[in-house]
């Protein structure tokens, strides 16, 4: 046995070395899961105590057994020691699992295959997968043959249990059956594309199998490499989450949003792919935007907008009440910055033009030679609709199924000349 002290709190981990278990040779995964899934987006604040109470409610409420999985973690321990603090000022009884590539007095593959280590995650009623490089995760939970580890198996059977599944970040990005692994910027993984193996690889699969997950999605404008990572996979939905933002999943179908933001939800389900143009291209994605309180059905696809937009402002291009009130036409020439698609999304429901541009190029380069980009067409169809509310203290909306078209273009640098200095 092992003790570890993280801000002034005792983690205890018993480890007993044995020989290692076989993993069980029929797919954990194959079972209809029963539990919870908490998706968040990344950079979730440890005072937010949405998060935390909704995890430790899911789990049983006071006194249930957490088991947090620091594998992703660069430092296990601290940052480990920090979520079982929130988690426990909420009532849990968390614990630290020492399955980690770092700062660990023992292997992750022993840990993974020990009995009384995975007893004790398998008796418990949740588990949290914090941050860092999701890699690390899938890499000690999977055996080198590609089989579920003895760990792997205790983790689905707390879900099929009942139990709750939460993951942040990197442990968001495991969620799904296929994740992002290692990739390039977002304008990169447009231009090159992604491989299996390098850029993508294997996750966790806890998440309907229709469904791809991302992370970190509106700050860091990665809605456009989920595109390119579903279509390569042939994924039809996928649900990106934003940072401080959570999606709860029940019974692997009911979605509800919480934290600051949202999440955005992309169906390509009715998209198509001109190869003839040789780089990334799609037409007719479709795009939903759910805030916090929304609802959202992975199966149905119906939304349930939240109490207070319900409550307030309905807009409804096919209504004659419609009265849009932006009149300037909506072009931006960073899509891939922080916020920037849903803002034009919120516009675009607001403006008396149906469709906006947004672009995608290395500003760099371009002012001193031509380069490659993208434009990113969005058009507000009669598939569109939108509820608005000032209730949270700022602009909150619920976007329904704008339309996106993504083409190459290419920016015929320089850019700009610099005016001349006055004499």
């Amino acid at each position: 046995m092992w003790r570890w002290l993280s801000s002034g709190l005792m983690l205890m981990g018993a480890i007993v070395m044995s020989t290692v278990a076989q993993a069980d040779e029929t797919p954990a995964e194959e079972a209809s899961p029963i539990g919870s899934l908490v998706i968040i987006g990344g950079s979730e604040r440890f005072d937010h105590r949405e998060y935390w109470e909704q995890i430790v409610e899911l789990a049983g409420g006071p006194g249930c057994r957490i088991a947090v999985f620091p594998t992703a973690s660069g430092d296990p321990v601290k940052k480990g020691g920090w979520v079982i603090s929130a988690l426990n000022k909420a009532g849990a009884d968390a614990f630290l699992v020492p399955v980690a590539w770092r700062k660990i007095p023992v292997s992750p593959q022993d840990a993974v295959a020990d009995p009384e280590l995975v007893e004790q995650v398998r008796e418990a009623t949740g588990v949290f997968l914090i941050g860092g490089e999701q890699d690390l995760i899938v890499k000690a939970l999977y055996t080198p043959e590609g089989q579920n580890t003895p760990m792997l198996n205790a983790i689905w059977d707390v879900y099929r249990k009942g139990g709750v599944i939460a993951g942040t970040s990197a442990g968001a990005a495991v969620m799904s059956r296929i994740m992002y692994r290692d990739a390039e910027s977002v304008l990169d993984t447009l231009l090159y594309g992604v491989r299996f193996g390098k850029e993508i690889d294997r996750g966790l699969g806890f998440l309907d199998g229709e469904w791809f997950v991302d992370q970190h999605l509106l700050v860091r404008g990665r809605f456009a490499r989920t595109l390119v990572a579903m279509h390569d996979q042939g994924f039809k939905f996928g649900i990106g989450v934003d940072e401080n933002s959570a999606v709860i999943v029940r019974n692997g179908k009911d979605v509800q949003v919480i934290g600051y933001k949202g999440a955005l939800v992309l169906d390509l389900s009715k998209a198509e792919h001109d190869p003839k143009l040789g780089k990334f291209n799609l037409k007719n994605v479709r795009l939903t935007y759910l805030d916090r309180g929304d609802r959202y059905d992975l199966k149905s696809k119906k939304v349930t907008p939240a109490d207070e937009k319900l409550e307030d402002e309905i807009l409804d291009p096919k209504s004659p009440d419609y009265q849009p009130h932006l009149t300037r036409p909506l072009f931006c020439n960073d899509i891939l910055s922080n916020t920037t698609v849903v803002d034009l999304m919120g516009k675009m429901m607001e403006s008396v033009h149906g469709t906006a541009i947004g672009l995608a190029f290395d500003g760099l380069e371009a002012r001193k030679q031509p380069v490659d980009g993208f434009e990113f067409k969005f058009t507000r169809d009669l598939e569109s609709l939108a509820w608005y509310t000032e209730a949270y203290g700022g602009d909150d909306f619920t976007i329904l199924n704008i339309r996106l078209d993504i083409r190459p273009i290419r920016i015929t640098g320089p850019l700009y000349d610099a005016e001349a200095s006055p004499k």
